[in-house]
């Protein structure tokens, strides 16, 4: 499958003087002429995974979409194929794409970049070849600085995915129903076939039992 990367920009004014640019697919090149914020750390320590978010950019399938001030990335969402030890990788269906993270630094959070970052990503036309699915996982979440329990953070995320047109889809994943607060979203392109969509129906429901 030949991966079409159509690079989109926009710019948001905050506080009259402050313009946050945000924009992508983001090539290497251009990531490692950037700073990433320290900000950027619910993952793993920001120089890590600043290398991380360049390596995804360098995929095939790999797509970048950032918020940033001047050269200084302040946000990011990660684009790529589901990790192959998820069952969403079985059978490597080429049309299934993963949003695999969304961060923005704490002190851009009143923003409203999240939703900013999705519905730009899903401006490209070509994604409206993919199956785009999220796992959201509760013990990802930053219940800390937040102040919120797991079932406020839920209905925000459920509410900034829907932005993207994302959509909440049931599954017997063994990982997602361990807890109520976790959720597989998705949202299917309109290019999608009907035995597309069967095939990621089989994948949401794998644990089939006979009696």
């Amino acid at each position: 499958m030949k991966h079409k990367k159509t690079f989109i920009s926009d710019t948001v004014t905050y506080n009259k003087d402050v313009n946050i640019i945000i924009e992508g697919p983001v090539n290497s090149e251009s990531l490692k002429n950037m700073t990433f914020d320290v900000g950027l750390n619910s993952f793993r320590v920001p120089k890590e995974q600043f290398e991380a978010i360049i390596e995804i950019s360098e995929l095939p399938e790999g797509r970048i979409i950032i918020a940033r001030v001047d050269q200084h990335i302040i946000g990011y969402t990660t684009y790529l194929y589901p990790d192959p030890l998820e069952r969403w990788s079985d059978g490597n269906l080429p049309y299934i794409i993963e949003l695999g993270a969304i961060e923005l630094s704490l002190k851009y959070r009143k923003y409203g970049l999240g939703k900013k970052m999705l519905k730009l990503a899903m401006k490209a036309p070509e994604m409206e070849d993919f199956i785009v699915i999220t796992t959201e996982y509760y013990w990802h979440w930053d219940l800390k600085n937040s102040g919120l329990d797991v079932y406020q953070y839920q209905k925000i995320m459920h509410k900034m995915m829907a932005e993207g047109g994302l959509e909440v889809f049931a599954t017997d994943d063994p990982e997602i129903i361990s807890h109520p607060a976790n959720s597989l979203m998705a949202r299917i392109g309109k290019n999608i076939k009907q035995e597309q969509m069967e095939a990621f129906d089989k994948l949401r429901f794998m644990n089939r039992f006979f009696f």
